[in-house]
């Protein structure tokens, strides 16, 4: 079969192989499913480069997640060949991927491919932030990088609820788009003071929850935007930089700061409540109630301009990986 593979982290560009290997023998309380698309996050580039919290066994599979049919099932696994599942696991870019039962839900015929390969990483982790962040309908809840997937995920959600956000982003030209999916404030702060806008909007007392996801001299701005006890969760780091933490700000105002990791929430949080995440996702992705753009697919074979398309700025929608 074809899979992606790289021997040493690095620039996915450069690293990035397509190999021949065989399909992947089970073990037990695994499934073995016959990959369709998978997609490209910031988490999968990360992962490469050796910069995420899971850290590659070298020579590694890339790929976080996908869906599929499911090709196998080692002996006592409740799942049946032929179902069409969504999935997780390290090594989704490939023909074949095995992956434990647990980290497999089977997908109604409604929702699309596209739809159903991205249901884990962004969905999940904007259902479970949101939560998390306390917001209440008619508070303000600031996400930054909001023109990603998940930022748009978040919007989505946060309009549903009721919760009023204010999003971050650098090209004035996504304005239009956060705001008809839902954002009542786009803020670019290449051009704007992000506190003093903030300031203005909340009477200057702050926002209760900031969703921050690129670290650096903009999670320090973002810092400045919360009220007294708010609450800033930290999912990502795409600058690449540390915090720079105003120990002061911290103090006065009795905030806190908390880093967001979906594999931990979803270890640590009551089965209950991540299945009602999960139904409940799928009936708001069947439905076409939440909107998951794509804009671009790649063969295996194209794995370099996919990953390149992935990182580059300016897209509106999602790059994904065809594996079959």
């Amino acid at each position: 079969m074809k899979a992606i593979t790289f021997e040493q982290p690095g620039k996915p560009e450069d690293v990035l192989r397509v190999a021949e290997l065989p399909k992947p023998e089970l073990k037990p309380g695994e499934v073995r499913i016959r990959v369709q698309l998978s997609p490209v996050h910031p988490a999968d580039l990360m992962f490469i480069q050796n910069l995420y919290g899971i850290r590659p066994v070298l020579p590694s599979p890339a790929g976080f997640e996908g869906v599929g049919v499911i090709d196998a099932v080692a002996d006592g696994v409740p799942l049946k060949p032929g179902m069409r599942v969504s999935f997780t696991s390290v090594g989704a870019w490939a023909e074949y991927a095995v992956t434990p039962a647990h980290a497999v839900i089977p997908v109604p015929d409604a929702m699309p491919d596209e739809l159903a390969a991205q249901l884990f990483v962004n969905p999940f982790t904007a259902y479970a932030m949101v939560r998390e962040s306390g917001v209440k309908p008619g508070e303000w809840l600031m996400l930054t990088a909001a023109s990603s997937a998940f930022g748009k995920m978040v919007i989505q959600l946060c309009k549903m609820e009721g919760i009023r956000t204010i999003a971050t982003v650098r090209r004035d030209d996504l304005t239009e788009e956060l705001k008809a999916l839902g954002a009542e404030v786009v803020i670019n702060t290449e051009t704007e003071s992000l506190t003093r806008r903030v300031m203005e909007l909340t009477d200057n007392k702050g926002v209760p929850c900031v969703l921050e996801a690129v670290a650096g001299k903009m999670a320090a701005s973002a810092l400045n935007c919360l009220r007294t006890n708010g609450k800033m969760l930290v999912y990502g780091a795409l600058s690449l930089e540390n915090i720079p933490v105003n120990a002061g700000i911290l103090i006065f105002k009795s905030l806190t700061m908390k880093g967001f990791w979906l594999t931990h929430w979803t270890r640590h949080t009551d089965p209950a409540i991540v299945h009602e995440a999960a139904q409940k996702l799928i009936g708001l992705l069947s439905s076409k109630q939440i909107q998951l753009p794509v804009e671009a697919q790649y063969p295996l074979d194209e794995i370099q301009k996919a990953v390149t398309h992935a990182a580059a700025s300016g897209r509106h929608g999602k790059v994904m990986v065809k594996c079959y």
